[in-house]
């Protein structure tokens, strides 16, 4: 073998060797932020260990209560979300790179379901407890789905546990039309 074949399966070795151990049995998953996020707003501290968040045990909290909990720059992220100063591409590359966080710093998936159940995620029912987006924010409908500029829920389709794509409806608010703004492939 030559020294290119050499180099290319010690690669793959060495991504199979990480994987492994990642997925092995008993590997524990961390429930602190990241070193980069820097100390919680008011002073909270990480979470050591996380509650499961399954449907109908979520406590309530008051957006207050969800902000403290929350890393600095996380909340506020999302406050560009349908802003005049972004263009109805940011706001889907935005939702985008906010599920790449989620997952990043839960060290799981995407939060999968319909706009309503990523919403929810989205807004701090996630084992965390952290919100991505406030769960004030003014481009969250009455049934609790996060809308574009033009008022009509945003489309979430997983493609797998690390991909999703976000779709907008576009301007004359039909899904699947060719004016529909979409991100994440």
């Amino acid at each position: 073998m030559n020294s290119r074949r050499w180099t290319c399966l010690a690669a793959v070795l060495a991504l199979l060797g990480a994987a492994a151990w990642f997925l092995r049995p008993g590997a524990r998953v961390a429930t602190r932020a990241p070193r980069a996020m820097g100390a919680l707003a008011g002073g909270a501290r990480p979470l050591s260990r996380p509650t499961v968040i399954v449907p109908g045990n979520w406590p309530d909290r008051s957006p207050a209560e969800i902000a403290k909990a929350t890393p600095p720059g996380v909340l506020h992220y999302a406050d560009r979300l349908n802003t005049r100063g972004e263009t109805a591409q940011d706001d889907v590359q935005l939702l985008v790179s906010l599920l790449q966080l989620y997952r990043n710093l839960s060290h799981l998936t995407n939060p999968v379901g319909d706009n309503a159940e990523i919403t929810a995620v989205l807004t701090g029912k996630n084992k965390l407890g952290y919100a991505f987006v406030r769960p004030d924010h003014p481009a969250i409908n009455s049934q609790g789905e996060l809308c574009d500029r033009w008022g009509t829920p945003y489309y979430f389709h997983q493609i797998s546990g690390t991909v999703t794509q976000v779709r907008s409806a576009g301007p004359d608010r039909a899904q699947w039309t060719s004016d529909d703004i979409v991100a994440g492939l």
